[in-house]
C-alpha cells in the first residue's frame, strides 16, 4: 500500500521560497501569477494492508515527525 503526503504552510504563514518562484515566473514573462505557496510531497510504501489503519498511521506520522503542525497543515492519501 502507498501513501503521499502533502504538506504546506499554513494560510497567514510567510512563504518566501513562493514569493520567489512567483518572482521568476513574473520575470520568464509568465504574467497573471498572483501567489505561490510551496510545499512539498512525501511518499510512503507501507506494509500495511488495512486502509484506515494505514491512514492512522501516517497521520501520527505527519504529527510527530512529517510535519511542523505548528506552522504547516498536511493532507494524506492513501493509494
Amino acid at each position: 500500500m502507498k501513501a503521499r503526503v502533502t504538506v504546506m504552510l499554513k494560510n497567514g504563514v510567510l512563504d518566501p521560497q513562493g514569493e520567489a518562484i512567483r518572482h521568476a515566473l513574473g520575470a520568464l514573462g509568465f504574467a497573471g501569477v498572483e501567489g505561490v505557496r510551496q510545499g512539498k510531497v512525501i511518499e510512503l510504501d507501507l506494509s500495511a494492508t488495512d486502509k484506515v489503519a494505514a491512514e492512522t498511521g501516517v497521520k501520527a506520522m505527519c504529527e510527530k515527525l512529517l510535519a511542523n503542525t505548528v506552522i504547516e497543515s498536511y493532507r494524506v492519501e492513501i493509494l
